[in-house]
């Protein structure tokens, strides 16, 4: 061996541990440095999520940096078909840092329809989406009962959802008839149900006493009254969710409405071949609305406040709000809608027992009581002001911002 490797072999002995150290120092810092890397691709959500599955009556609990619904199942390894219902959607994107998710598993039942009598495979858990499932509807008077499946062996399912229908017969009212549905025993009880009342010159065929039965005709005539029947639309309610996760402005149809119908018998006075009044005399509904159910945006965000004294806001309907405040006592106008206190939001602004921000309005064009949308979250009508003489759509919206006095 030559003298130069002999000091190489030498050099290499006497610093053999500081060059181990170095090695592992370099691992150490590779290892960090791509968990750095990783920490910032997933940078919008930090501390991760907390989810929770409810599914077959058990409840699982992940901290995940998911981003979809999808991803979160993918990642508690939960798997679904086709079939199952996932609430929310599995390709509802997260926006919060805390969910939960319920999954609705497919499974047999068997629907029981008179005669008829079928085994279906749904996730639906309302009868009314079961029977749709089975390929079939529901009239508003059918009653339904989901009862434990005595003969599962032969079945293959555990569970019977039995219809029971409604009777159908005709409703002759005041010359016009109807088609119509109910589960009383006799007609006088229909009637009562239907919320039919009748007048001292009413008469009624067959009788009160009479059994209902399939197919019959029940007629209701008055006396000496020319009448005409109008089928009118019911227009459907509309029910608001705050989601605390959305700012102020998102609006989102979760559930589309439905408008329902009605029979409206109106007495018609006529004077020389034209009439010159009518007065509702009866009213039927013959098919129930259906509630819309409409997400809005409740996170407060860049409204209305002290220093910015008035302010613009369009609304999600379009509609373009001038926003002032005001700070009185409120209590002489909380009875108006319900009753109860009101307190002061950590914002300042003067809030009702459900949440709603007190609102004074133009009561011609939202109604005492009626929901509002303003720049700080959603309000509630309570009050007016000389103010709406110059601005309709305005909106005075009750704060503690002048006097801080917390009343």
């Amino acid at each position: 061996m030559g003298p130069h490797m002999q000091q190489i072999f030498s050099l290499l002995r006497r610093h053999h541990a500081l060059f181990i150290l170095a090695s592992a120092l370099f691992v150490v810092l590779g290892s960090l440095s791509v968990a750095h890397a990783s920490a910032r691709a997933d940078s919008s959500a930090p501390g991760g999520r907390l989810i929770t599955f409810h599914d077959l009556g058990e409840d699982h609990v992940i901290l995940t940096h998911a981003q979809t619904v999808a991803a979160a199942l993918a990642g508690a390894h939960i798997r679904t078909s086709k079939q199952d219902v996932v609430e929310p959607a599995i390709t509802t994107k997260f926006t919060a840092t805390d969910y939960t998710i319920n999954i609705y598993r497919a499974r047999p039942i068997i629907v029981v329809d008179g005669a008829s009598r079928q085994k279906i495979i749904t996730a639906a858990q309302d009868p009314k989406n079961i029977v749709a499932d089975a390929g079939s509807t529901l009239h508003d008077e059918d009653t339904t009962a989901i009862t434990p499946n005595t003969n599962v062996i032969n079945d293959g399912a555990s569970e019977v959802l039995t219809i029971h229908r409604a009777t159908s017969f005709t409703l002759l009212l005041y010359g016009t008839p109807i088609t119509a549905y109910t589960q009383a025993k006799t007609v006088g009880t229909m009637l009562q149900q239907k919320g039919i009342k009748l007048a001292a010159n009413d008469t009624v065929v067959p009788g009160a006493d009479t059994p209902m039965s399939a197919g019959m005709t029940v007629q209701i005539w008055r006396e000496g009254v020319q009448t005409a029947t109008v089928e009118e639309v019911v227009p459907f309610p509309v029910r608001t969710v705050l989601d605390m996760d959305e700012p102020v402005g998102y609006h989102a149809v979760q559930t589309p409405g439905v408008d329902g119908k009605k029979n409206v018998v109106y007495a018609i006075t006529a004077k020389g071949g034209k009439e010159i009044s009518r007065q509702q005399i009866q009213s039927v509904v013959t098919l129930q609305p259906v509630a819309q159910v409409e997400i809005v945006g409740a996170k407060p965000g860049n409204g209305l406040s002290k220093s910015k004294g008035a302010d613009f806001y369009t609304d999600s309907k379009g509609v373009t709000h001038r926003e002032t405040y005001y700070d009185l006592p409120m209590s002489s106008v909380m009875g108006l809608c319900g009753g109860g206190t009101y307190t002061i939001r950590a914002d300042g602004a003067k809030i009702d027992k459900n949440g709603y921000v007190l609102v004074a309005a133009n009561l011609s064009r939202y109604p005492r009581c009626s929901i509002v949308e303003t720049s700080i979250g959603l309000g509630k009508v309570y009050d007016t002001g000389s103010f709406v003489s110059r601005y309709p759509d305005g909106f005075d919206l009750a704060t503690d911002w002048s006097n801080g006095d917390g009343r």
